[in-house]
């Protein structure tokens, strides 16, 4: 491994690297994804509910975002990864009066029927989170359990430890940013999942404070007064994160909740409670917990592109700091070095349809969308 040169490298085999090593994969077969899990999506994404859903509200260039990012995995998925999407529908609850009378005044972007005191929407969709990165990744080569401790541009080339070589490297690290430069504000935002056995037979997803997945069939054991599972899942249930001084984060280590029905009793609780509200689940009986720190950017909107070299731009644009306008065409880049991160609790609807305009952009100098350049963040920064 020494010797070869990578085309591209990608640190982080959640969904976000998983989709772009796929996409880049039609380009070239010389692509190394890093992870420091066993497994690909061993960390956020594994833990993710993974439901497709609609964002409700009035129309924004966020809930536009979405939309097209909707539509596109939706249909991605079905073409390429049948097997790894369920595409029975969800109901959408409001959560109270005021919220059901907010909802007459949205703009749709699509079809639903009034239905169960909620509002039912086909385009709703379960993904097997795991099994999905993995059929992404199938002709990938991976480099997996391995800690990157440093990366360094020599030589036009990319290094990942002194060791691993390449030209382009491409950071899809989630919530863990050593490697993005300080104007990448990305915060976590605690996610978990529980799944539980239950006698209840779910047909479609719910959607209210949590979500609550249809009922699959129990393979776990030959449990027949309980023979189906149900996923349970929400992304705005936060666990409070130790922040450190250098302004990392501390994760709170949830490994040893895989497989383990006590694990993060209390916010198990929570999440039975808020399932509860959409739909009597009086029999569940948790079998395993995940969690996992989702990365979203202050703005809410995902990070992606070439990143601005903070240094050697304000080097040459010292007066930025005043507030002076400079076209961002000006800025001094890293060279080869690009990022796909903040996706939030959306990853699995934002994820490929990004991927895909990264490495459009990367390999044929297709244009991003405004909202999504990295360079927006750098802006910001430098006000400050």
């Amino acid at each position: 491994m020494e010797n070869k040169i990578y085309d591209y490298v990608i640190i982080g085999a959640g969904i976000a690297g998983c989709s772009t090593a796929y996409f880049l994969s039609r380009h070239t077969n010389n692509i190394l994804l890093i992870d420091k899990n066993d497994s690909v999506a061993g960390g956020a994404s594994g833990a993710a509910g993974a439901f497709l859903s609609p964002l409700l509200g009035k129309n924004n260039s966020f809930k536009d975002l979405v939309t097209k990012a909707l539509k596109f995995s939706t249909q991605f998925y079905k073409d390429n990864f049948s097997d790894c999407i369920i595409n029975n529908g969800v109901l959408r609850i409001p959560k109270n009066e005021d919220d059901r009378e907010k909802f007459k005044t949205y703009d749709h972007d699509f079809e639903f029927t009034i239905n169960d005191n909620g509002y039912f929407f086909p385009i709703g969709s379960l993904i097997n989170s795991t099994k999905l990165c993995l059929n992404l990744t199938t002709n990938i080569n991976k480099l997996l359990g391995f800690n990157v401790d440093k990366i360094k541009f020599a030589d036009n080339l990319w290094y990942i430890n002194d060791k691993i070589k390449t030209k382009n490297l491409i950071l899809c690290t989630g919530a863990y940013v050593d490697f993005l430069p300080s104007y990448v504000q990305i915060r976590p935002v605690w996610g978990q999942r529980i799944v539980c056995k239950s006698s209840k037979k779910l047909t479609h997803n719910y959607h209210k404070e949590c979500s609550v997945s249809l009922s699959l069939d129990n393979t776990y054991d030959n449990d027949t007064k309980k023979p189906y599972l149900i996923s349970i899942g929400a992304t705005h249930h936060r666990l409070v994160l130790e922040k450190k001084c250098d302004n990392t984060f501390v994760f709170p280590n949830f490994s040893t909740c895989n497989h383990c029905p006590t694990g993060c009793k209390e916010d198990t609780q929570k999440l039975l409670a808020m399932a509860n509200d959409i739909i009597k689940l009086d029999d569940l009986e948790v079998i395993e917990a995940y969690g996992g720190a989702r990365a979203s950017s202050h703005d809410y909107f995902p990070v992606i592109g070439d990143l601005v070299d903070d240094t050697l731009t304000l080097k040459e644009f010292s007066y930025l700091k005043n507030g002076t306008y400079v076209p961002s065409n000006r800025f001094t880049r890293h060279k080869n070095l690009f990022v796909l991160n903040g996706v939030g609790g959306r990853g699995f609807v934002l994820s490929p349809y990004l991927a895909k305009q990264l490495v459009e952009h990367i390999i044929g100098g297709k244009e991003l969308e405004e909202d999504i350049k990295s360079e927006r963040l750098f802006k910001r920064w430098v006000k400050k």
